[in-house]
């Protein structure tokens, strides 16, 4: 997981279907997402802590009931998810959960609706961990898909309230993933930083492809020649850990304000240079 904010909900999450489920039944919940490819690592490290709660809980559940975690690969991919959730219904999964990649989580929210829909008393919920595209809980909202997270703009918003006060701070580079969220991130940080912080010049504004760069050097080259004193990033995963370790070996100096700084090789790649 990303935050222990998402541990505390799927322990509570997993308590609620307890309350549900006959005693001695088994709850499947499929978990897509990727564990191929370079955001693999994420992937791995979320399986293992839901396969661990679950362990957890089966070793002591007053209501009797057993959790399974089914691990799906998905690649990244909203196609190859959409084909892992039909396997996961096929085999009885009324529960799914993913959070990597707004697109995907976009996906699978409308082919949850439809399948719903068309499978009265057969419904599928969704438990989204770290999907935080804002858009999926205002214009793509669903009674079926709970987001256990704080959105985009709303993360945007938290940074802000701390980048506002650095009053020496006069040239931020803004760069994300090219998808949704990272669109909405870079889109949100504009707007804030035009309401709260106008001085500010935004010396760079740029999207690259998720988790496809494995080289970051010519990004982080492009933001130290153009004189930005902070970094604002939503990236996450591999896109975050060698964008931050392609600065640091430049002798990039300045701040990164992050939303996931401290996931999985955050820290590693950041080293001495994050102290502080």
């Amino acid at each position: 997981m990303q935050f222990k904010q998402p541990l505390i909900a799927l322990v509570l999450g997993l308590s609620a279907m307890a309350g549900w489920a006959q005693k001695g039944e088994t709850v499947k919940i499929a978990w897509i997402d990727p564990l191929s490819g370079l955001m693999a690592p994420v992937g791995a490290n979320q399986l293992k802590t839901y396969q661990y709660l679950a362990d957890e809980y089966n070793k002591n559940n007053p209501a009797g009931v057993k959790f399974e975690i089914i691990g799906l690969d998905n690649k990244l991919s909203p196609a190859e998810s959409l084909n892992q959730l039909k396997s996961a219904i096929d085999q009885g999964v009324r529960y799914i959960s993913q959070g990597n990649g707004s697109s995907v989580a976009g996906a699978l929210v409308d082919a949850v609706n439809k399948h719903n829909e068309r499978n009265p008393g057969k419904e599928v919920i969704y438990l989204n961990h770290a999907a935080v595209d804002p858009d999926l809980t205002n214009s793509k909202c669903s009674y079926w898909h709970f987001r256990f997270d704080a959105h985009a703009d709303m993360r945007m918003t938290a940074l802000m309230t701390v980048l506002k006060t650095d009053k020496a701070l006069q040239r931020v580079y803004l760069i994300g993933q090219d998808y949704s969220f990272g669109q909405s991130v870079l889109r949100e940080a504009r707007q804030l930083l035009a309401e709260w912080r106008p001085d500010i010049a935004v010396v760079g504004d740029e999207l690259h492809p998720m988790g496809r760069v494995k080289d970051f050097l010519p990004y982080a080259q492009k933001i130290k020649s153009s004189g930005a004193q902070a970094v604002i990033t939503g990236n996450w995963g591999n896109d975050l850990t060698l964008l931050v370790k392609a600065a640091r070996d430049l002798g990039y100096e300045g701040i990164f304000y992050t939303f996931y700084g401290n996931a999985l090789g955050a820290p590693a790649a950041l080293g001495e240079a994050g102290v502080g």
